[in-house]
């Protein structure tokens, strides 16, 4: 008597392949539909007014510093107590929308953040504004830990690379307008001013967002339960993959944020003495971040996110080396490189975290990237130890060690499967 045996994938009919894609396409977002270029766009947007909000103060350091005779250390603050909560927030936030749904929450939070922007340019004292850069970061997260999952549940699994790199694009052009924007004007108006320009920009972005996102057509709601929580965490760090991608994101955004912290201190003091307005110019090297999240995204989908995110790492390092010589061209080159390598690798990194993670996939988010903005809170302010310890020797040293690490990771990465289950990818 002979077993029956299931039909092999290239065994299966023409009919019910074609029947399998009209369902795929009931059910996900396809590339080249209207819904497909709303939700892009979209995304685009929420991208663009975080990172936007969360970076604008970047180029302002030196100036606090000045301003209210702070180090370079405690300066940096103004941003690492924003990513600090933004981590924190993720813990909740991620939850809380596999319970409510994912637009609410990411409306919601784009709002509010771009509020308590206008209102932090209106307050007189420091404390009073690490204060509220504390809610900005708090109010992001909702934003932060929602729109991966929703790009991984909407968005026809044969295009989140694509879909991914896009919406990183959006987050690399509001990183590179909010500093170029604020650092420029604080050349000319007071930087209350250049943060209410900055909050108003998001207002906008906000409200485009919520008109024009598509609502959830995949979302599960999913219970609040401690236990359901607690079963979900320790069923992403049992898995192979999933705790090596967190501690990517750690090392990689600690290594992204700290060169841009203090590149500035570096490029106003001798021998360049550059002037403010051209050290904030210097955030067009965001473009190379803009091209190679949508590119290395799209590569990733082809080639594969192992061997993808090891490569892009290697371009980090190389960047890296490049800024430590003096001469200036060799240093915006170095900078461009170190950008195009860290959008491309991030890009890489978040798609596959969809990917694996089978369940709870917004708790899953929002653990990779509380490790991704607690990576920029703690090694951005710990970077100004080494500043002030070797200056930017000291800085190098800092940012090629963490390097280092996302590369043993990488290649770490690289042996495993790329998804849980028994299937294999390149």
């Amino acid at each position: 008597m002979k077993t029956a045996v299931a039909p092999l994938a290239h065994e299966v009919p023409p009919a019910a392949k074609d029947a399998i894609a009209v369902e795929l396409a009931e059910i996900y977002i396809e590339k080249g539909t209207p819904a497909f270029m709303r939700t892009v766009l979209a995304l685009f947007c929420g991208g663009f007014a975080t990172f936007a909000l969360l970076y604008c103060v970047q180029p302002m350091l030196p100036l606090l510093s000045q301003e209210y005779s702070i180090n370079a250390a405690q300066s940096s603050l103004i941003l690492s107590v924003a990513t600090g909560m933004l981590a924190f927030g993720l813990l909740i936030t991620g939850p809380i929308s596999d319970r409510v749904g994912r637009k609410p929450v990411m409306v919601a939070a784009l709002f509010a953040a771009a509020l308590c922007t206008l209102a932090s340019a209106m307050l007189p004292s420091w404390h009073a504004v690490l204060a509220m850069r504390a809610l900005v970061g708090l109010s992001l997260s909702g934003l932060a830990a929602v729109a991966m999952t929703y790009l991984s549940e909407e968005i026809h699994p044969q295009h989140i690379g694509l879909a991914m790199g896009l919406y990183i694009g959006g987050n690399a052009i509001g990183g590179m307008s909010g500093r170029l924007i604020t650092g420029v004007l604080i050349d000319f108006v007071s930087w209350h001013t250049a943060m209410l320009v900055i909050g108003g920009l998001a207002l906008i972005a906000a409200a485009v967002f919520w008109k024009i996102l598509p609502e959830s057509r995949n979302f599960r709601s999913r219970s609040l339960h401690p236990r359901s929580l607690l079963d979900g965490f320790t069923m992403h760090f049992r898995d192979a993959g999933l705790p090596l991608l967190f501690l990517e994101a750690f090392v990689l955004m600690g290594a992204f944020v700290t060169l841009f912290n203090y590149i500035g201190y570096r490029l106003l003091a001798e021998p360049y003495h550059m002037e403010q307005a051209f050290v904030g110019m210097l955030s067009v090297v965001y473009l190379s971040g803009i091209y190679s999240s949508a590119k290395i995204g799209a590569l990733a989908d082809k080639l594969g996110r192992r061997k993808m995110l090891w490569s892009t790492i290697a371009l980090m390092i190389a960047g890296l080396a490049l800024t430590m010589f003096t001469p200036l061209s060799l240093v915006i080159i170095g900078m461009l490189v170190f950008t195009f390598g860290f959008f491309g690798a991030h890009s890489v990194a978040s798609s596959w975290i969809g990917r694996r993670a089978t369940k709870a996939k917004g708790q899953a988010s929002s653990l990779y990237l509380f490790s991704y903005y607690a990576g920029s809170s703690i090694a951005g302010t710990a970077g100004g130890v080494f500043w002030h310890l070797g200056g930017w020797n000291g800085i190098g040293l800092f940012i090629g060690a963490l390097l280092v690490i996302a590369l043993l990771v990488a290649l770490k990465l690289a042996k495993l499967p790329l998804l849980p289950q028994h299937t294999s990818a390149t």
